[in-house]
């Protein structure tokens, strides 16, 4: 692929990774759906029945370090492919599980082909695009993650209305395998490296231990579990962690990346990738709840007025991508979350009518398109930080930022409305915290725009 510039073959192998990030996308969304169903299947209860989704959001976040440090000390490439075999073959045993906890296991490993593919995604974007037109590669993702959480849910009402829940992870083995052929003939290799350090294993299980303990037993606090438990893991988890870090210093090419939070820059984008989740999800979340409680819509038209957000992103992505070629792309990112904050404000300034659906719809693309602005040039202030040797190390610690974050906002919602009654209250309150940490992400990255205008560049 060397000297033939950016040919159809790097197209070709682009959507290699596309199909894969859909994938991993929808296995959230559409199985989000069929919980009932699955929960009766089964005969278990709906907070049971949660764990399907748990397990292999927490896999995911346990592993994202580790695997991009494998793939930054070896190959992006073995690792994709690794991934897409593994997550193939456990969709298959997803569809094959005959009980609640052979899902949950399938699920698991489902998690570890997932955290192959999430955490090297990135670097084999940055392999592929050329540095003038990277933002097209990062917007594409964008696109392709918000056109999955979009469509989703009408997927699998599609294939619920036509066929069994076993359908839902078998759509996944065509897709699999078309991911791995094209991406095994035209994916790139790493760059080659006169050294390469050793893979730190204690530092993996550290690693696993800190986020797999401490966001359990957030989980569990906002389920209302067993608080002594949660408090010993969460206590377990935090002292690990401290432990965890301190051994990084000493590493040259550290799990958990503190050599790139040495870089201002990077270590704000960090923070502000953390902030805009947080205040992603506390709206995303929340706002049924609105639409539901207070303005008595049905649950179908609920899942409408949600789709104008990932629809305007799905849009705005790409057009902000190329505006960022020739301009700053951190002023640009920070307008974007005031554009959010704005379709927040919008939304809560109806909170005491009795709004038209195309009312709220608007609002909700406002949301949308703000978040359009920001994510893409963000995720490119991101890796322009980086050398392009830590770009899995980078990568992997962006994803963990977005669960994190999006961890970190259903703990918050789920606080809120156990601490308040009113339940209208709730969503209000959730929703300034949102703005909250919007207007914080937006102050974020357009400070650490700053002094750094020629970095910023592509």
């Amino acid at each position: 692929m060397e000297g033939i510039g950016f040919s159809y073959k790097k197209y070709i192998a682009v959507i290699a990774l596309q199909i894969v990030l859909v994938m991993t996308v929808l296995d959230v969304t559409v199985v989000n759906v069929a919980l009932p169903i699955l929960a009766e299947k089964f005969s278990i209860s709906n907070s049971s029945a949660v764990w399907i989704i748990t397990i292999y959001q927490l896999v995911i976040t346990m592993l994202l370090l580790p695997i991009s440090s494998i793939g930054d000390l070896h190959s992006y490439k073995k690792t994709f492919l690794t991934g897409v075999v593994i997550f193939t073959l456990s969709s298959a045993m997803c569809a094959a599980s005959q009980n609640f906890m052979m899902v949950v296991i399938s699920r698991a490993i489902q998690g570890i082909g997932a955290a192959c593919v999430m955490g090297v995604n990135i670097a084999l974007v940055r392999l592929i695009y050329p540095r003038e037109i990277l933002g097209r590669g990062m917007a594409l993702n964008a696109m392709c993650i918000a056109i999955a959480t979009a469509a989703g849910p009408t997927i699998a009402g599609a294939i619920l209305s036509i066929a069994s829940w076993h359908w839902l992870f078998l759509i996944n083995l065509p897709l699999g395998f078309a991911a791995f052929f094209i991406g095994w003939k035209l994916l790139p290799q790493n760059p080659p490296k006169e050294h390469k350090p050793k893979f730190d294993w204690i530092s993996a299980l550290e690693n696993m231990i800190v986020f797999g303990f401490i966001f359990y037993a957030l989980g569990n606090f906002t389920r209302k579990g067993d608080i002594l438990l949660s408090s010993v893991l969460l206590g377990i988890g935090i002292v690990v962690g401290i432990f965890y870090v301190k051994r990084q210093f000493g590493h040259e090419q550290p799990l958990l990346p503190v050599d790139l939070f040495k870089n201002s820059m990077y270590a704000m984008s960090i923070a502000t990738s953390v902030c805009s989740f947080i205040a992603q999800n506390v709206t995303m979340i929340s706002l049924p709840f609105l639409y539901l409680n207070n303005y008595h819509f049905s649950a179908i038209t609920t899942g409408l007025l949600m789709t104008p957000w990932p629809l305007a992103t799905m849009i705005v992505s790409p057009i902000a991508a190329r505006y960022v070629e020739k301009h700053n792309p951190g002023a640009t990112a920070a307008m974007g979350m005031i554009v959010f904050i704005t379709g927040v404000l919008l939304l809560v300034l109806l909170a005491d009518s009795n709004p038209a659906e195309w009312n709220i719809a608007w609002r909700m693309a406002i949301c949308g398109v703000g978040f359009g602005m920001f994510q893409t040039p963000n995720n490119i202030v991101m890796v322009m930080a980086t050398p392009v040797h830590r770009t899995g190390g980078a990568g992997g610690m962006q994803s963990t930022a977005r669960l994190v974050g999006q961890t970190l906002g259903a703990t918050i919602v789920s606080t809120v409305f156990g601490f308040l009654v009113n339940e209208d209250e709730s969503v209000i309150i959730c929703l300034c915290i949102s703005m909250g940490f919007a207007l914080c992400a937006s102050i974020l990255s357009y400070t650490r725009t700053l002094g750094h205008k020629k970095e910023l560049h592509l």
